[in-house]
């Protein structure tokens, strides 16, 4: 397995915007640029739900809920991948966590919180 560490979660008024980080940091710099890498978000209430992906060549997909509003980068030299999300609505309220594609890696993910 491979470390992950969420960061950037907390709480914001709807309207708002965060900027989420998962930073490998144990992870050599050539390696982590061929991982494909997906952000996932859960509560109690539903099922895990995938909200964005981006392969090792910057190939980008996302959720139809989060289209328009999120954006997912990679800064390999970082070994990091963002979740710019604006505009946020209660119904973003979650766990957000990365997870490196095809392994049992995940973070320990970061709670964010769309509330007024």
């Amino acid at each position: 397995q491979v470390l992950l560490v969420e960061s950037g979660g907390g709480l914001v008024q709807p309207g708002g915007s965060l900027r989420l980080s998962c930073r490998a940091p144990r992870a050599i710099f050539s390696v982590f640029s061929g991982y494909d890498m997906d952000w996932y978000r859960q509560t109690p209430e539903k099922q895990r739900e995938l909200v964005a992906s981006i392969t090792s060549s910057s190939k980008i997909t996302y959720a139809d809920s989060v289209k328009g509003r999120f954006t997912i980068s990679r800064d390999n030299s970082r070994k990091t991948v963002y979740l710019h999300m604006n505009n946020l609505e209660p119904e973003d309220t979650a766990v957000y966590s990365c997870n490196i594609q095809g392994t049992n890696s995940w973070g320990q993910g970061t709670q964010v919180t769309v509330s007024s």
